[in-house]
Order: C-alpha cells, then structure tokens, then sequence
C-alpha cells in the first residue's frame, strides 16, 4: 500500500508545481513520518470502546485500531507507531505541540474546529445522545429543560447545549469518567455526549441506559495540523480510509469492539 500512496503523490505533485518553476519550501509531515520511520498517534483511553487500556496497559479500541492500519498503510507496519494519551480538553494543544503527528480521538469534525484543524474524510458517523440511570423519568433532551446535564469540556457537547437549551445548567469535567462518576453520584440527571463513549458506559454498566434518540450526526476523522505541511498526509490517510473501508476491513473492525 506505501507504495500506491507515495505514486499518488508523486503524480500529484508533479502535476501541481510543474517543472522549472520555484516554489516556496515548506515542511511536509509525511515525509518527516517516513524519515523518522515512527508514526505518533494521540488517543483516548477514556472512551470505550473507542480508545481504552486493557488490564495489561495496551491501548485498544476502535481509534488505536484505526491508528495502527494508518501505520501500516504508509510505514509497512502497525509496530512502527507510538500512542500518546489525549483527552478531549488538550488533544488539540498535543497536536500543535508536536507531540503527536496526528489526533485519532473520537474527534467531531465541526465548523469552528475546522478553522483550526485540517481533517481526513470520516471514518465513523456518531451522534448525541443521552446516559441515564436506569428507571430514570429523563427521556428526552427536553426533559432536561431548566434541569442540569453532565459533558465534557473540548466535546461538541458543551456548545450544542448552550445554543439549543440556554436555561439548562451545565456540569463539565475534564474526563468521561469523572463524568460517569458524576451521574453515577447524583450530579445531574444525565450525560449528553457522542452515542459512541456512551455506549462502553452502558456495555459494562447495567445501572445505567443509553437512550435511543440520537440529535445529531457528526462524523469522526483524523484530525491534522492546519496548513500546506499536512496536504500529503492527509492525502496518505484519506487514501488508507477509503480502501479499508471498500475492502471491509473497518467494519471488521467496529464488529470487532462491538460498535454498531
């Protein structure tokens, strides 16, 4: 597969800068991934089953799996990739830190977040929900009218909530699982969030119910550094998506963590 990637881009740059013209040097994360032969990958472990640690402290999920194909495709190998763990607040200062080549975290791709990201085509289509406990009166978002409800701060949570529902009061927490904790302890009534971390809440916690109704569409990508640098890359990985999502192999792998 590195091979077709690097001839795509080949013919696209030659195509675009033509011959015997100048053209400003700038810096090119793919080849800078190539050259350092490692590719680093910021996940969440805190988003079952779409990034987690195993009881042996290996990152597993739907995302790391994700990662390690994109390692394959441009390096030849899943072993040649280093996993930094993000969270929803500071993925975004991880990435333009430069201690991560890429973000791989149950990522929205939004308007706003797209004036300061460049992103890859999705790789899944989440949407907002609801956690509850069990027997709870909360059916609906609107039931939560002048009530409170749980998010995380950096989600697209925060936002659609204060735009939608202006009298609600809002909970935030830096992780999901303090916010599990939250809803567990009687915080608020619920938990709006991605239907995805959700629903690793509700697989392993008969306590508590993902509601059926989901308010939005939002898909997950690959998020990437803004700028011409991250042009080839992004081209790499969208490349990787669309044939592993042709071939089958992404939906062997959502089966694989039991996500729908």
């Amino acid at each position: 597969m590195l091979k077709k990637i690097f001839a795509v881009l080949l013919i696209t740059l030659f195509v675009c800068c033509g011959c015997g013209q100048k053209q400003q040097t700038i810096e090119n994360d793919l080849n800078k991934i190539v050259e350092k032969d490692k590719l680093t990958v910021g996940v969440r472990t805190d988003a079952y089953p779409f990034g987690y640690l195993d009881k042996k402290g290996h990152y597993k999920g739907y995302d790391p799996a994700i990662a390690r194909t994109i390692a394959r495709g441009i390096l030849g190998s899943d072993k040649k990739i280093k996993f930094v763990t993000v969270t929803a607040a500071d993925r975004m200062m991880k990435l333009y830190s430069g201690d991560v080549d890429m973000i791989v975290a149950t990522m929205s791709v939004t308007p706003k977040r797209r004036q300061l990201l460049d992103f890859s085509d999705p790789y899944y289509i989440a949407g907002q929900a609801l956690l509850v406990k069990k027997g709870s009166k909360i059916r609906t978002l609107q039931d939560l009218n002048k009530k409170k409800a749980i998010i995380v701060f950096g989600s697209t949570s925060e936002n659609s909530l204060r735009t939608a529902m202006p009298t609600l009061g809002i909970i935030g927490y830096k992780t999901y699982e303090q916010a599990y904790q939250a809803l567990k302890k009687g915080k608020a009534p619920a938990i709006v969030s991605d239907d995805t971390i959700l629903l690793g809440m509700a697989l392993k916690d008969p306590t508590v119910e993902l509601l059926p109704k989901r308010y939005t569409k939002e898909p997950y990508a690959v998020a990437f550094r803004k700028g011409p640098e991250s042009k080839d890359l992004i081209r790499a990985v969208n490349y990787i998506i669309e044939t592993e999502n042709k071939n089958g192999n992404l939906k062997k792998l959502r089966e694989a963590y039991h996500i729908k």
